[in-house]
């Protein structure tokens, strides 16, 4: 194999994909029936089941208010790594990662909820990882948002939320990128986000406003052209996420 041939084969990315492109995407609602709002996401070999479960009720905190409550709890289950997880219930507490990402996805999914028009009532999101190859607290932000959508359908369908005054302001996705190899490609599995020199987690609105950027630059400090190039793949691919949102929502 001659010198510029072993370089392109290092550049190849699983299943042949482009920088620019995702992993094959597939979002399945109504995956829990008793959840009031379900979906397995499927991103390349990441797979998360999303539910999102009312209760009527809020914080004490915020009782009496006249609004509500978005939060967000995950986790992943004991075989979705290659080597076994154990669970937080036998450790007696979560691990730090996984309140940062239970935070996250809470954060990223109230960015467009109104919590007013959501009446006293709080919205559990319950993320669980089933498989994990990359990518995981941007499918759970991608996935919830679904579940979410579903759930407030349902309330609606119900009487329970005003049909001219939906909770949702929008939609919100996520998208990993990062530089490998000097190169910004999107959507990392694992192996790539193990080598990556840089790399981001990328919470969008479906009208391209930012709502959380985690970068972390491992080996080489990351430029401005760089974080652009960064920035600009993520909105493209959350561009196509929301359309899987969308897709998915109809076909409920």
């Amino acid at each position: 194999m001659s010198e510029g041939e072993a370089g392109t084969a290092q550049l190849e990315r699983s299943g042949g994909r482009a920088a620019d492109e995702l992993r094959e995407v597939a979002i399945e609602p109504g995956f829990v029936r008793t959840a009031t709002g379900s979906a397995l996401i499927e991103a390349g070999e990441t797979r998360v089941i999303c539910t999102a479960s009312a209760q009527e009720s809020v914080p004490r905190w915020m009782a009496g208010g006249g609004g509500g409550w978005v939060t967000a709890e995950y986790g992943m289950l004991p075989a979705s790594t290659g080597e076994r997880k154990q669970r937080d219930v036998t450790r007696g507490r979560p691990d730090g990662r996984t309140v940062e990402i239970q935070r996250l996805i809470g954060r990223a999914v109230r960015a467009v909820v109104d919590l007013e028009a959501l009446g006293e009532r709080t919205i559990y999101l319950d993320c669980d990882v089933l498989q994990a190859d990359g990518g995981t607290r941007c499918a759970s932000i991608t996935g919830a948002w679904v579940a979410l959508a579903l759930a407030c359908a349902r309330l609606e369908e119900r009487g329970l939320l005003e049909r001219e005054r939906s909770p949702l302001r929008g939609s919100v996705a996520a998208v990993s990128c990062g530089m490998v190899g000097g190169r910004a490609l999107l959507d990392l599995d694992y192996g790539e986000d193990s080598s990556a020199e840089v790399d981001a987690n990328v919470v969008m609105t479906g009208e391209g406003g930012l709502v959380e950027v985690q970068t972390t630059a491992e080996r080489t400090p990351l430029s401005r052209a760089h974080l652009d190039e960064l920035l600009a793949l993520a909105g493209s691919g959350v561009e196509r996420l929301r359309a899987i949102q969308e897709r998915a929502i109809s076909s409920a």
